[in-house]
């Protein structure tokens, strides 16, 4: 596999310029994934995606898959590190398919719910509703996103190898570890992905570009 240096804002530059070449006519609005670890750091990427998005007079919406978290006693049903309810009770997919997929489907609403669920309060946010408009970008960020099948018109995968991904997770959430080996494993990301990052060292990261789907 070849992978090419490159800043994470020219990166963001190419997936814009990518995103415009394929913009469709009429009401479409485009999906983006942004795969990763939390150590993985998606955030950036979709960050400066989106200020490149913007700056070419495209409307962009940013949802964290983190918004979207379910209640913690549906989270911690088997306790607090339990891998398999990581993988597959944490994210409320139900909710993502609803309030942001949905809506932005081909002759959709347009009306996208930024976030659902504060873990940190554990309850609701009531964030309102944003709209985006017709030909408008959304971008979807964060962990285990490319196992559900989202319809997404481009999706990126940050890799982190797994000595990278043990030093940059924060020590109480080593116990993921084990999930996200599995999700490489099982889901296979990396195929999956129209790019590839890898990242180890956020300073210099290097990709293999957008692969011809």
């Amino acid at each position: 596999m070849q992978l090419e240096a490159i800043t994470w804002q020219r990166m963001a530059e190419r997936l814009a310029g990518h995103l415009d070449e394929r913009e469709s006519a009429g009401d479409g609005r485009q999906r983006v994934g942004i795969d990763g670890a939390p150590a993985a750091g998606t955030g950036v990427l979709a960050g400066h995606l989106a200020e490149a998005l913007r700056l070419r007079g495209r409307a962009v919406l940013v949802v964290p898959a983190g918004g979207f978290l379910r209640p913690a006693s549906l989270r911690f049903e088997f306790g607090r590190e339990d891998v398999d309810s990581y993988l597959g009770g944490w994210y409320d997919t139900a909710a993502l398919w609803r309030e942001v997929f949905g809506p932005t489907d081909p002759g959709g609403t347009g009306r996208v719910l930024p976030d659902l669920w504060d873990p940190v309060t554990d309850r609701a946010t009531r964030s309102p509703y944003v709209e985006l408009p017709p030909g408008g970008v959304l971008i979807v960020h964060g962990p285990l996103l490319l196992g559900h099948w989202f319809p997404f018109d481009l999706s990126v995968h940050i890799r982190l190898s797994p000595g990278a991904l043990a030093r940059r997770t924060e020590e109480s959430a080593r116990w993921t570890l084990p999930a996200f080996a599995r999700y490489e494993a099982e889901t296979d990301p990396a195929a999956q992905a129209d790019a590839l990052v890898r990242a180890d060292d956020p300073r210099h990261p290097a990709w293999t570009g957008i692969r011809d789907s």
